[in-house]
């Protein structure tokens, strides 16, 4: 639209409180359900999350997602090095 009268909340301020408090909400609402589907990469989850996806995108940045998103995928792999390290360091203790 033009300077005057256009739709305030198309773009969510990382500023407000308020909106990354929703930010947050959402992307936890979608986080608990791409596990409940077990998918660690956001959008791989097909139609399973369509409508919290669609929550989650329209209440955060899109900064934010891309940086969430990587963020969950790094934090699964690191769980799995730190598991990998447990064994490693378990089998050579009992020596």
């Amino acid at each position: 639209m033009g300077w005057f009268g256009g739709n305030k909340n198309e773009t969510p301020d990382p500023t407000s409180r308020a909106d990354r408090q929703k930010c947050w909400e959402s992307r936890d609402a979608y986080f608990a359900c791409l596990d409940g589907a077990n998918v660690v990469k956001p959008g791989d989850e097909g139609t399973a999350c369509a409508d919290v996806r669609k929550t989650y995108e329209k209440n955060c940045a899109k900064s934010w997602i891309e940086y969430f998103n990587k963020r969950r995928v790094l934090a699964e792999q690191q769980q799995g090095v730190l598991a990998q390290a447990r064994t490693q360091a378990g089998s050579t203790g009992n020596r």
